[in-house]
């Protein structure tokens, strides 16, 4: 039976060495910008969580175009102009202190701890705004359980992430930088302390913490922090930015607290983005069921 020889290649149609490497660079080049576009924006495998509460969520873009980010401008619609740039990915994020398994995680390891889960949790500003996100993300327990804090731990501090070049306005913030944060170690065990990776089934936009931040729904906002990138365990009361900033007006716990006013304007009632009338602020943000018990014998309003 006869072989078909292949046609010949004339030498004019062999690409030469150097086009060909140069090529290769490009494709090179192009996965790499694909992979870093694809570090906002993609899409996160989730299941639905329990603690989800039954509200209807704001729309992507509200979420994403009124934010608190000082690092990328104190004005709301800053930070979704200011953090288009902010490079991400890598990332990592080091767990420390007072604990027996130390570790330092990349983004990969950390999308990977526990299946991620989609939860609807209202969230209050001090601003008296307020809105509902879809994050995703799981709880902060499982971090916290795999670093086996020592018996002496009783905070756990936060340390966000802060580069001058990246965050040329952060000089203009107002507040001492990289931001800080911190919870007593029962509240960043309870379940519905949420490390956050992404909203509406994607990566986190830069603009709302990315690539992962902390959601800790019965607070003010500000308690949860963004672009983490150290948690430490310690038997101190670690130092918070606003508390830092102004002790008067900014205290260690925030939790909602609709009978304590903020010195400058009413904590009793809030607008929700996207309605006209205020609705009436409830304790601990609505979470009261299930967070209460964390403060039994406390006084709250000492105890801001």
């Amino acid at each position: 039976m006869p072989i078909n020889k292949p046609p010949a290649i004339r030498s004019s149609e062999i690409t030469p060495k150097s086009i060909y490497l140069n090529r290769r660079g490009f494709l090179a080049g192009a996965a790499a910008l694909l992979a870093s576009s694809q570090a906002f924006g993609a899409k996160l495998s989730t299941q639905k969580s329990p603690l989800s509460i039954d509200e209807k969520p704001n729309d992507l873009k509200t979420i994403t175009s009124y934010n608190n980010f000082y690092e990328f401008g104190t004005g709301k619609t800053d930070p979704a102009r200011n953090a288009r740039n902010f490079q991400t990915n890598p990332w990592t994020l080091k767990v420390e202190g007072l604990c027996k398994k130390p570790k330092t995680y990349d983004l990969d390891q950390l999308l990977k701890i526990t299946p991620l889960e989609e939860r609807i949790y209202r969230m209050r500003c001090v601003e008296a705004w307020s809105i509902v996100v879809p994050w995703v993300g799981y709880s902060l327990a499982a971090i916290v359980k795999a670093a086996e804090p020592a018996g002496n731990a009783k905070y756990v501090a936060f340390e966000s992430y802060y580069d001058r070049k990246q965050m040329p306005l952060g000089r203009n913030a107002g507040i001492a930088l990289p931001y800080v944060e911190g919870l007593r170690i029962d509240e960043a065990m309870h379940p519905l302390a949420m490390l956050a990776v992404g909203l509406y089934g994607e990566t986190l936009p830069n603009q709302n913490g990315a690539p992962v931040r902390l959601v800790v729904p019965w607070k003010y906002g500000f308690k949860s922090i963004k672009s983490i990138i150290r948690i430490r365990f310690t038997d101190q009361m670690p130092p918070t930015t606003w508390n830092i900033s102004n002790p008067r007006e900014y205290g260690f716990y925030s939790n909602v607290n609709p009978q304590v006013d903020h010195p400058r304007w009413t904590q009793g009632s809030e607008r929700r983005l996207g309605e006209f009338s205020k609705r009436k602020t409830l304790m601990f943000n609505g979470y009261g069921d299930q967070v209460a018990s964390l403060y039994s014998g406390m006084d709250l309003k000492a105890n801001y």
